[in-house]
This record gives structure tokens, C-alpha cells and sequence, in this order.
């Protein structure tokens, strides 16, 4: 069993599966995938799980080759506030490209119309349960806390929502108020709290790169005038800005490069201001991003 649930994972370096999986609309239009808390879906049907995604994390269940899907007893005991979508995998190749399933059951998330990586196997039920929150956190940290109706459940039942740990809470306030400093200061509260808190690494990070791409559009009047002058210039601090232009395109390989490339000709305190600044952004992306793993490997290479 491989089980890497969530880990750094969180939304901003994601692929964007709308343009991998939303494939040209046949004649007639292609069929929305029934209605509920577990749905079908494939190639044809996934538009209508990203547009879901919206208003609730979706756990996308890969099964075939004789495994039949096994989470929707666990999914629909969340009273709607998660959806379930199972997918054959022998049938539905763009989505197998796009989740880069190579083994079922394979299990990942969308939130937000982004995917997460979760697990690779059979994982015992409280695992499962485990999952399923940091799903619901990291669907909250980015605005997804809504709800489906849940069939047989009473029409004016309200969904129990969890709250976000404090720390958590404050910091997604402060975000929504733009206030990024306030947002740096929690996440780094909740840190010194718990340092195995990863869901507060990856919102550091997050929050950390949005105050540098404020900062930076304020001082150079924008985007294209922070490329022009990383195009213009071999100054880290010029080479960084771009690269945090970079990521919060979802320009990975971009960003790697660039400063890999560069690591070579530093001085030692320039090395570890960008060994520091690539750490971070594996955070964004999560350690299972294979575009994350070739960089890593890049950098040890690098480095010793």
C-alpha cells in the first residue's frame, strides 16, 4: 500500500484539469453525470465534477481490473458536505493521464476544479476518516465549505460544518482581508504549536508567496514590468520575482529551472536563499508533484 494523504499538498502549483480532461463537446452535448452524493464519471461527464468542485471536495476513486469502488458508504456518511466520484480507469484514459493513475484503486481530490493527491491502495477505515478531514480543511482554507442534498435526509437539515483549527481560522480571515501579514504570523503561530501541522507549512508557503507577488507588483508596477526585468537582469532578487510569477501561474517547471539553473553560479548565502525559496515552493505544489521530484532531485545534485 502506498498512502501519502495530503501531505503539503494544497491548491496554487496544481494542474488545471479543465484543460486536460474537458475534451470538445460532442454533437448534442456530453451527459452530465447523475445527480447526488457518488456520481459517475469519465472522460466525457468529468466538466460537471470540476464545476461541483466549486461547492464541495470531490474524492475521485479509480477502480477496474476486477476492483470494484469501495468509498461510498464512508463519502455519503458526510451529509453532503463531500462528493464521490468513481471512475473506470480502463475506460477513461485522459482521466488516467491527468490523476497519473498507474495502479488501482487510486484515490485523489478535487477542490476547487484542482486536484490533490491522496492514496495509492486499500487504506483501513480510520485512515479513511483521517483523509476525509484534511480534505474538508484544505477545501475550507480555499472557500469550499458548501453543501449537496443527501438523499433521504431531511429537507431543512443543516450540514455540521468543522471548524478550522484557530490559527487556521485567523490566518484564512486575514487572507480574505488581504492582509497577508496577519496570515504569515498565524500560520507561523500554529507551527511553533504543532511543526507536524503540514496543512499550516503548505498555508505558510502559500500565504508567504502571495505577499511577495504583492509586494513585488506594488514596487515594479505589475507583472509584465517584473518579467521584463528578470528578462533584463541576472540579479537573484529579479530571478526570484519571476519565479514567483512562476508558481502562481502553475508554471512549475518554469520556476525550477530558472533558479536551478542559476544555483550553479551563486555565492554560498545566494545558495541557501534559493535551496530556501525551492523548499517553499515544493510546499505549494506537494512533495508528490513528479514535477517537485525531478527538481528535488535536481537540487541534492546540486548540492552534494
Amino acid at each position: 500500500m502506498t498512502n501519502a494523504p495530503l501531505g503539503g499538498a494544497n491548491l496554487r502549483g496544481a494542474v488545471d484539469l479543465s484543460s486536460l480532461v474537458r475534451p470538445p463537446a460532442p454533437a448534442g452535448g456530453a451527459p452530465a453525470p447523475a445527480g447526488g452524493v457518488v456520481r459517475d464519471a469519465g472522460d466525457a461527464t468529468f466538466t460537471a465534477i470540476l464545476d461541483l468542485s466549486a461547492t464541495v471536495p470531490v474524492i475521485v476513486e479509480f477502480y477496474g481490473q476486477g476492483i470494484e469502488p469501495t468509498l461510498g458508504a464512508l463519502v455519503s456518511q458526510y451529509g453532503g458536505r463531500i462528493a464521490l466520484a468513481t471512475v473506470d480507469a480502463t475506460k477513461n484514459p485522459q482521466l488516467v493521464q491527468a490523476f497519473q493513475v498507474q495502479q488501482v484503486p487510486t484515490v485523489a481530490a478535487v477542490v476547487g476544479g484542482r486536484p490533490v493527491q491522496l492514496f495509492v491502495g486499500m487504506v483501513a477505515e480510520q485512515e479513511l476518516r483521517d483523509v476525509m478531514e484534511q480534505v474538508l480543511q484544505l477545501a475550507a482554507q480555499n472557500g469550499v465549505q458548501g453543501s449537496i442534498a443527501v438523499e433521504g435526509a431531511a429537507p431543512d437539515a443543516e450540514p455540521v460544518e468543522e471548524p478550522l483549527p484557530p490559527h487556521h481560522q485567523e490566518a484564512y480571515d486575514a487572507i480574505a482581508a488581504g492582509d497577508f501579514a496577519t496570515a504569515i504570523k498565524e500560520y507561523e503561530t500554529a507551527i511553533a504549536q504543532n511543526p507536524r501541522d503540514q496543512l499550516a507549512v503548505a498555508g505558510l508557503a502559500q500565504v508567504s508567496l502571495l505577499a511577495r507577488l504583492d509586494a513585488s507588483r506594488a514596487s515594479a508596477g505589475g507583472d509584465t514590468a517584473i518579467r521584463t526585468a528578470g528578462a533584463a537582469s541576472t540579479d537573484l532578487p529579479d530571478q526570484l520575482a519571476v519565479a514567483d510569477l512562476d508558481v502562481a501561474g502553475g508554471h512549475l517547471d518554469d520556476a525550477f529551472g530558472r533558479l536551478l539553473d542559476l544555483f550553479p553560479t551563486l555565492d554560498p548565502a545566494s545558495k541557501n536563499t534559493v535551496r530556501t525559496r525551492l523548499l517553499e515552493y515544493f510546499e505549494i505544489a506537494g512533495a508528490e508533484d513528479p514535477r517537485v521530484i525531478s527538481a528535488r532531485r535536481r537540487l541534492t545534485g546540486l548540492l552534494y
